[in-house]
């Protein structure tokens, strides 16, 4: 047995980590400093549970489980299986839906075993153009969606910010899309799925939601629902839902095949069953009335956080949110939005860069999820949009600043304890 083996049992990781690897121990324990001295509002992050954490340390990280439960390519899968069958039979149930495939490794490789079982190269797609809030994966001339595919974008209304339903449906009429996509990286509104659903009708296109921001509003119920409406839902178990950084499919029965051959074996390998393992822990705790208080309180910390950073001078796209993500234009406080997040990251306040519709200045991005998480109220999104007015416009110090982010962050910390 080698020295690492032979430490005990009951030893805490890091402090594994800290006899056998220091220098990597350092960096961890530097990253969680900076996670519970900081206030994170990137849309797109999260704070896991312990228990989601436990999983994705659990010994399935060693197990290799190409194919599914019951038709492996290797042996030895028995645990396996009934962990992944666990983690679908909560996915089903939680959404609703028919069908759960929760193999994919993250958002973007579920859109890309969407597009598989759907598409054939040169296909047109109809979906939000990458100025309105669309995702890479939407057609950008970077990625795979673009290279592949005819991609062809639809926009937002110049005064409202809100998608042009219009410019939607005259575009599915004229260029008859094989598939249209719903959902984005930085809309703020609830998609009109019923009326993509009947568009996509219209036009004889398939229609996938791309929900990876919603989906765990949707499961705590302060969000629509794309399950009833769309062919195909695409998503992302992290972001609000709080599990494991991973993807997931949902359809119904008759596309359950296609999609799982689209995911393995045309665009997957094997599966990751510590993350499917860590996704069932966050489906079974997305199901308890406790989340669901989660979800609604993310909500209403995102509209108090939007109307105060309004109030504060900030242009907030479309008004306001249905979601846990807020854009924002800063510049009638003097700045752009990426020397806006330079000055905010010196502050201690991470957040993101956006595009703003119909602009050529960026904007923008917060998200409530994770400071949501840690228990903050709409008392704090109040004192959050204090700070951040101050730090743009020169009214708050740095180093008071970031003292006065660090004391937040302190008083709500990630991991009590």
């Amino acid at each position: 047995m080698s020295v690492t083996h032979a430490l005990a049992a009951d030893d805490s990781g890091l402090d594994v980590l800290l006899r056998q690897d220091p220098e990597l121990a350092e960096i961890l324990l530097a990253e969680r400093r900076r996670q519970s001295t900081t206030l994170q509002l990137i849309a797109a992050e999260n704070f896991t549970s312990p228990a989601v954490l436990a999983a994705l340390g659990s010994p399935l990280a060693n197990k290799y489980a190409e194919g599914y439960p019951g038709a492996r390519h290797h042996g030895g899968c028995e645990i396996a299986d009934v962990a992944e069958r666990l983690a679908v039979e909560r996915a089903r149930d939680l959404f609703g839906a028919e069908h759960a495939n929760v193999q994919s490794h993250s958002g973007s490789s579920a859109v890309l075993a969407a597009y598989a079982a759907l598409l054939r190269p040169g296909d047109t797609v109809l979906a939000l153009g990458l100025p309105y809030g669309g995702h890479l994966t939407h057609g950008s001339p970077a990625n795979f969606s673009g290279r592949w595919f005819d991609f062809v974008g639809y926009g937002v209304d110049a005064e409202t910010g809100l998608v042009d339903h219009d410019q939607v449906r005259t575009l599915a009429r004229a260029r008859r899309p094989k598939a249209i996509v719903c959902g984005s990286i930085a809309y703020p509104r609830h998609p009109d799925y019923a009326f993509f659903r009947d568009v996509a009708d219209e036009a004889g296109a398939y229609l996938i939601a791309d929900a990876a921001h919603p989906m765990g509003l949707v499961a705590g119920g302060a969000a629509p629902s794309p399950v009833p409406y769309a062919d195909i839902v695409c998503a992302t178990t992290h972001k609000v839902l709080r599990g494991p950084r991973g993807g997931m499919i949902l359809c119904g029965s008759e596309l359950a095949e296609r999609v799982d051959r689209a995911v393995f074996p045309f665009t997957q390998g094997g599966a990751q069953m510590h993350t499917i393992a860590a996704k069932a822990v966050a489906f079974g705790e997305a199901r308890t009335p406790a989340f669901a208080a989660y979800a609604r309180q993310v909500v209403a910390n995102a509209r108090t956080l939007a109307a105060h950073l309004a109030a504060e001078g900030f242009v907030v796209t479309t008004g306001g949110t249905d979601t846990h993500l807020i854009t924002v234009d800063p510049a009638p406080l003097g700045v752009d939005g990426r020397t806006a997040r330079g000055l905010l990251a010196a502050a201690g306040i991470v957040l993101d860069c956006c595009a703003l519709p119909h602009a050529d200045a960026r904007g923008l991005r917060l998200g409530t999820a994770a400071v949501t998480t840690q228990g903050m109220g709409e008392r704090e999104m109040r004192t959050v949009a204090t700070l951040l007015a101050g730090v743009l416009r020169g009214a708050t110090d740095p180093a008071a600043a970031r003292a006065a982010a660090r004391d937040l962050a302190a008083e709500f910390p990630p991991y009590p304890g």
